[in-house]
């Protein structure tokens, strides 16, 4: 199996080409690559579900090994995997403090996690947070909300169903306790110009900040001490292919250690020595990062993000970006030169879209006809399919696949 540091070593510091990409990166993926041809399939959901490396089934296998071979000592290389995750998860996100990432098996119980924590300044936690954001956080504040934890209130899109920082920072009151935003918006693909001024004017008025970077980490460079948000959260399902339950929590280092801030979705791996099973009348944390951990945390969900994130690192996200951004103007433009609307508007993350009345009858015709896609509904209720290629893409793949789309939305 050719590793991924021989990959990206032979690739020097040029940029990605697709035959480059086939010579010294395909040969990473052969059995994703060998599962796509047998179907026929032109996989552009890689914005969803990142195709996995062949080394991620070889991460988890050895994993297991370890249970069946060495069982309770297992925790000696399961414990370095996990420390290992958080680190890469951190350089991925621009974070200097691998402890400030902690594994949650979905960025929704980071959100949680933070909800859990802070403390109102009326009777309620009031959260603002926009319109557009993913379903699992969208869901999880209108749940508090119905339950009486929270106060909520939106902000509403622009007629294009885009969002402005100013507009998200100008909406911030004094009474706010916490904002919830996207930096790149899953439904659009918008990435939010100005984030650092919504963060800045959630401090002023005595607020926290939440980032979901689910659309961003991966896809495009990040610099989380540099936000000075005092939250993120993220995952490695789509862009740094590792696959379900391998989320993140990132927490600003100046709240790490904040008495005022100790979380209450915890567990005894959030204790100090918490293999010692010693006990006291108070919950003592582990210092640092390792107070925000939970119980026996879910290790496999790591391990197979390993590879992924090792992946993105190594070849560079701006790498990585930059032929996004190329493969992404070549798919727009063959998509309307057969006569498909395209909205590409910058800034935007990985995907593409091509507006639809039903996004999902339309997602599943064009599965039927050899498309793999999907479709969301943006603020205003405008439907839309996403496409996103990325490295194991071709041109004729894009090509083929714009012909397929076009007659499929010229479709009465």
């Amino acid at each position: 199996m050719v590793s991924i540091e021989q990959a990206v070593g032979g690739l020097g510091n040029a940029p990605l080409t697709e035959e480059r990409c086939r010579q010294h990166l395909w040969p990473l993926f052969t059995r994703t690559i060998e599962a796509v041809g047998r179907s026929g399939e032109i996989y552009l959901a890689n914005h969803s579900l990142g195709r996995p490396l062949d080394r991620t089934a070889e991460d988890v296998r050895t994993a297991l090994d370890a249970w069946y071979e060495r069982l309770d000592r297992a925790w000696e290389p399961w414990s370095e995997a996990m420390r290992r995750y958080r680190g890469l998860v951190a350089r991925l996100i621009g974070c200097s403090r691998e402890d400030a990432v902690v594994h949650k098996v979905s960025a929704g119980q980071g959100l949680r996690t933070v909800l859990n924590l802070l403390e109102p300044k009326g009777a309620r936690l009031r959260v603002l947070t926009t319109r557009g954001e993913f379903d699992a956080c969208d869901f999880i504040l209108k749940a508090y909300a119905q339950k009486g934890r929270i106060d909520l209130d939106f902000i509403e899109s622009d007629e294009r169903g885009r969002y402005h920082a100013d507009v998200i920072a100008g909406s911030i009151t004094d009474r706010h306790d916490l904002i919830v935003v996207s930096t790149t918006f899953f439904s659009t693909g918008q990435v939010l110009e100005g984030v650092d001024r919504v963060v800045e004017a959630a401090h002023a008025r005595g607020a926290m900040a939440v980032l979901d970077t689910y659309h961003t980490a991966g896809a495009m460079p990040m610099d989380f001490d540099g936000s000075r948000a005092d939250f993120a959260i993220g995952g490695n399902y789509k862009y740094t292919r590792g696959g379900s339950g391998a989320c993140w929590l990132a927490i600003r280092e100046d709240h790490l250690d904040d008495e005022r801030l100790r979380p209450i979705d915890t567990g005894w791996f959030a204790k100090a020595d918490h293999f010692g099973f010693t006990r006291s009348d108070a919950a003592h944390y582990a210092p640092g990062g390792d107070g925000w951990q939970e119980g026996t945390p879910a290790l496999l969900c790591m391990v197979q993000a390993l590879a992924g994130l090792e992946f993105v690192l190594g070849v560079g996200v701006d790498r990585l970006r930059q032929y996004n951004l190329d493969q992404r103007a070549f798919l727009a433009d063959r998509l309307r030169e057969c006569g498909a609307e395209v909205v590409d508007d910058e800034p935007r993350g990985a995907f593409l879209l091509v507006p639809t009345a039903d996004p999902g009858e339309f997602g599943s015709l064009l599965r039927e006809r050899g498309v793999v896609t999907d479709g969301r509904l943006d603020p205003r209720g405008k439907g839309h399919v996403r496409f996103c290629p990325d490295v194991l893409n071709t041109r004729d793949e894009m090509s083929r696949a714009a012909e397929i789309v076009a007659r499929a939305w010229a479709t009465p």
